[in-house]
């Protein structure tokens, strides 16, 4: 037997939004944003190159998690989506917009020098959409971080 720690490798799998109305935020992901959807009874999957992003009602999430359902405020984190120039920005908040989201924050220069805003989706998850010039992206879209 191996007495050596286990150790996490650092990587995310997937994220799992407890939605409100898991078909209007289907509708919100499929057939606004087109996001290919695996849907498999009240709980939907997204690959995002990597990620998987998941939605879920809200209620059985929390029960599956055995905690309360009802939170209030900030959730203490926002969900991101990079893209190539600052022009994808501008036209993906306004897509969003269309489709119902809440703009938070127009689009504009950052303080740490790219151009970025921020939408609440119809569940109110806070998304920040940016440009980064610091970065580069895959022709998947992954961000490439520079070297140390």
């Amino acid at each position: 037997m191996n007495d050596q720690p286990i150790k996490p490798l650092p990587r995310m799998n997937m994220i799992t939004l407890g939605v409100n109305s898991f078909q209007k935020s289907l509708s919100f992901y499929r057939d606004g944003l087109g996001w290919k959807p695996v849907v498999q009874d009240d709980i939907a999957f997204f690959s995002l190159n990597g990620i998987v992003l998941a939605i879920y009602p809200r209620e059985k999430l929390a029960e599956d998690a055995d905690i309360l359902k009802k939170g209030s405020g900030f959730p203490g984190f926002t969900l991101a989506y990079n893209t190539n120039t600052p022009e994808e920005v501008d036209h993906f908040l306004m897509l969003a917009e269309k489709l119902g989201a809440k703009i938070l924050k127009k689009a504009q220069k950052a303080f740490w020098g790219g151009y970025h805003g921020y939408f609440a989706d119809l569940d109110g998850f806070i998304w920040e959409i940016a440009y980064n010039p610091f970065w580069g992206l895959d022709q998947q879209g992954n961000i490439i971080l520079p070297a140390n």
